[in-house]
């Protein structure tokens, strides 16, 4: 997320970060760079622009003290602005306290509305809420068969006819919520290639209709400066709530969206990095420009960390690291609970200084189906028991798990390598060095 943007910028604050004080004229050197790198990315020029005067104002009238060097100033001075650019603090989805809340999802087609309406209604149905999805795309069948897979796979009902009469969806939806005490309706609705006035006309209809608690525009990350225009014409015509920012999870010009907050004037509630119904988040501005910055976003690795391990399991765990007991079905256990947190170059993009260094680095999510393969190939005694494991057993293992016997010796191996250095760490060894010396392939 943004590893293209964190480089450029970490690159530029290192030149300053050497130098004894700061004066105009090398404040006037980093910041032009700084533009430039924001105009690369693909920020609005505009944006752009009175974000380096807001950062050089500041910069001019702040006067360094020994304890912090020139760059660690003009770096917070730009976390600062990056945070307030991002729309400084979080702004939560309207849910009503009495009654039904219903939630109108509007966007182009492509953008993502309704992968993100599955993902809220998931989020929504963990916290509690009783929810209905509404298939009111209905002038593309595959959108709404695609809805109904995405409600059977997380037990949500979804609510369509066999009309292409999108207000008269959404109407019928909540007659049918109110009839069948659901207190969460998602709409999801038609959108279009490129904006055009025969999709407002019938978005806005629907809203008028409706009159949802939230409407929530979804924009593709990966359409540059378009997301910014398609944002703009939505609000005109829509006035929606909040912005959803979809397809974070790669690197090409996702620039404009710093941009959005800004030209439309409307709080960004949500981000989603991947395809998976968990990668969800809600959206932080603070947290967003530490990682632009390459300070990671630790807070959000230990919040999905929270959601994803039972604290009896991880006592347990700690118990059984401490007694050297810790065996394949423990290292199963681990394995399955990183895969519910999310993609592993999401997850180590949160830990600071890692997201620069994953550049051009392919992580492979993949490396842990295929543990995961060798692993559930193992007997129970295999597993609980790894020095069992001797040559014939590995042979079987591989042929079971469709792997090679390299493979399954590299896992045993590195299974061992892991258990030494928790035994270590259990007994206090230094953990940093420990793990400096432990590479998962």
């Amino acid at each position: 997320m943004f590893e293209d943007l964190t480089l450029k910028l970490d690159k530029t604050l290192k030149r300053i970060t050497g130098q004894g004080k700061l004066t105009e004229k090398n404040i006037s050197d980093t910041l032009r760079e700084i533009r430039r790198v924001l105009l690369d990315a693909d920020v609005n020029y505009k944006v752009a622009k009175e974000f380096i005067e807001k950062v050089s104002q500041k910069a001019l009238g702040t006067e360094v003290i020994t304890s912090i060097t020139p760059g660690q100033l003009i770096t917070k001075i730009i976390y600062d602005e990056l945070v307030e650019l991002l729309g400084g603090s979080s702004t939560e989805i309207k849910i009503n306290a009495q009654g039904a809340t219903s939630i109108m999802v509007v966007g182009l087609q492509g953008s993502g509305k309704t992968t993100f309406c599955g993902k809220l209604a998931k989020s929504l149905k963990a916290n509690g809420r009783k929810v209905l999805l509404v298939a009111a795309d209905v002038y593309r069948p595959a959108a709404i068969e695609q809805l109904k897979t995405l409600g059977a796979q997380i037990s949500v009902d979804v609510f369509s006819i066999d009309e292409k009469d999108a207000r008269k969806t959404a109407d019928e939806a909540l007659s049918f919520a109110r009839e069948k005490g659901f207190n969460t309706i998602i709409i999801d609705t038609a959108g279009r290639l490129h904006v055009d006035e025969e999709m407002m006309n019938e978005v806005a209809d629907v809203k008028n209709s409706v009159k949802p608690s939230e409407t929530l525009f979804v924009v593709d990350s990966m359409t540059g400066q378009d997301a910014v225009n398609s944002a703009k014409a939505f609000n005109e015509r829509v006035d929606y709530d909040g912005i959803v920012l979809t397809k974070l999870d790669g690197d090409a010009r996702r620039g404009a969206t710093l941009s959005i907050r800004q030209v439309v004037g409307k709080p960004i509630k949500f981000i989603s990095s991947g395809e998976k119904l968990d990668a969800l988040d809600k959206f932080y501005s603070d947290r967003l420009a530490s990682r632009i910055l390459g300070k990671g976003d630790v807070i959000s690795l230990v919040e999905k960390a929270q959601l994803t391990i039972d604290d009896k399991d991880a006592e347990k765990l700690e118990e059984r690291l401490r007694r050297n007991q810790f065996d394949f079905e423990d290292f199963l256990k681990q394995i399955k609970a990183i895969k519910k947190m999310g993609s592993l170059s999401s997850l180590l993009g949160m830990i600071p200084g890692v997201g620069s260094q994953l550049k051009n680095t392919q992580i492979d999510d993949g490396a842990l189906i295929k543990v995961e393969a060798i692993i559930n190939s193992m007997t129970i005694e295999e597993r609980r028991l790894p020095k069992v494991l001797n040559g014939n057993r590995r042979k079987r293992i591989a042929r079971g798990s469709g792997t090679s016997i390299q493979d399954v010796n590299r896992l045993v191996k590195q299974f061992n390598d892991m258990k030494q250095m928790m035994s270590r760490l259990t007994k206090g060894g230094r953990f940093g060095k420990s793990l400096g010396n432990f590479k998962f392939n």
